[in-house]
């Protein structure tokens, strides 16, 4: 069985933030995928993977370098089908929290939201996109989130988290119609993975109906079904977890 039936028979994947919630069960269900062929689960730091087809490496999103170096390790054994860039930023410990107003806003808090969930993934797109396949359906997708969305805005607060994955939108968007111009069968599309039960959400999810929570494995897996079915008019554009399309 595949969930990725649309791409080239099996398939040389790339999942960036392999070591995260989402990022761990993307590299969970390729491998175990029949029409996957090799994983390359980059994260920051070292993680054991069983599986014979993944091969874990290193990969620091504040470092191009290490990008870079990462992007050619990923194509040593043919051009890359799917990139997924799964990591992210909300909080961390109590110097990253999620501002409540603009007065809490944090210029080193702001850059370094930034760093993680905009400027990172730019990085990964400027040295892996080259490294897709030509001729033939390929996909670069991103996690974003709903609250990027500024059509979706009713709320206000969160403004380093709305404002660096809206900027990846447009970097997404930006990379897209580039894309297409170089591989017109190349789709390039920000991912809206619901709220996961995560580390990055957990502590915000208190007052959220469970019903509407997803597991890991519940998101990874709905998040392949819109990969596999989406098409080059596609490319450039923000989906939901239901293949719904979210405003930018």
């Amino acid at each position: 069985m595949t969930l990725v039936e649309s791409l080239h028979a099996k398939a040389n994947v790339a999942v960036i933030g392999a070591s995260g919630g989402i990022g761990r069960a993307f590299v969970e269900w390729l491998a175990a995928d029949d029409g996957v062929g090799s994983v390359y689960a980059f994260s920051r730091s070292s993680v054991h993977w069983t599986e014979p087809n993944v091969y874990g490496e290193l990969l620091d999103l504040r470092d191009e370098a290490s990008i870079e170096a990462a992007s050619r390790v990923a194509i040593a054994q043919s051009p890359l089908d799917l990139v997924i860039v799964a990591s992210g930023m909300l909080h961390r410990n109590q110097e990253v929290k999620p501002e409540k107003s603009m007065r809490e806003i944090d210029p080193l808090v702001l850059a370094e939201v930034f760093a993680v969930n905009t400027i990172g993934p730019a990085m990964v797109a400027k040295h892996f996109l080259p490294k897709l396949r030509c001729k033939h359906k390929t996909v670069f997708a991103a996690l974003s989130a709903r609250v990027g969305s500024i059509n979706d805005n009713r709320l206000g607060g969160w403004a380093s988290y709305r404002m660096s994955k809206a900027a990846l939108n447009m970097l997404l968007r930006t990379v897209a119609i580039e894309q297409a111009r170089r591989l017109p069968e190349s789709v390039v599309v920000a991912l809206h993975p619901g709220t996961v039960d995560t580390e990055l959400s957990r502590p915000f999810t208190r007052r959220v109906d469970t019903s509407t929570i997803f597991s890991p494995a519940s998101s990874a897996k709905k998040l392949l079904q819109v990969i596999d079915r989406l098409q080059a008019d596609d490319s450039g554009c923000f989906y939901a977890y239901d293949h719904s399309r979210i405003d930018y």
